[in-house]
């Protein structure tokens, strides 16, 4: 039973560290915010648009800790969908722009020869852990 509550918090704890990795590298390496406040000409809000970000990340968590369920019309969430859908299409386009990150990471790390082997790496964890998380978690 200890090694199960174990292994849930090292998994728990590698995902949070992926998931806000890559959240440091969305706003880092493609400068959102800074362009943002270019682009729409509101650079003296940048400290909103900070604050923005933060409050949405700790809302967007204690979302998923709590779990709530909202009791919305289903003709409310299919538009809340659609645009969820093209914001994640659109963020995974902008982050292959930005794959000069793994050669990079590469050899920071060392593996410059062994680079294949890194991204075989990180998609086959994707993989296996969309799996175990649809036949393991998502109730059929």
């Amino acid at each position: 039973m200890i090694i199960h509550v174990l292994a849930v918090s090292f998994i728990g704890f590698a995902a949070g560290l992926t998931v806000g990795a890559g959240f440091v590298a969305f706003l880092t390496v493609l400068g959102i915010i800074p362009r943002l406040t270019q682009l729409s000409k509101t650079i003296k809000k940048i400290f909103s648009y900070e604050w923005a970000v933060v409050l949405g990340a700790v809302a967007g968590a204690l979302a998923t800790i709590r779990d709530p369920v909202l009791h919305l019309s289903p003709l409310f969430l299919i538009p809340l969908g659609l645009a969820g859908g093209v914001f994640i299409g659109l963020l995974a386009a902008a982050l292959t722009e930005v794959l000069n990150v793994f050669p990079i990471l590469a050899k920071r790390v060392g593996l410059e020869e062994r680079i294949i082997s890194l991204l075989m790496a990180i998609v086959l964890g994707k993989v296996f852990g969309s799996l175990f998380h649809w036949l393991y978690f998502v109730d059929h």
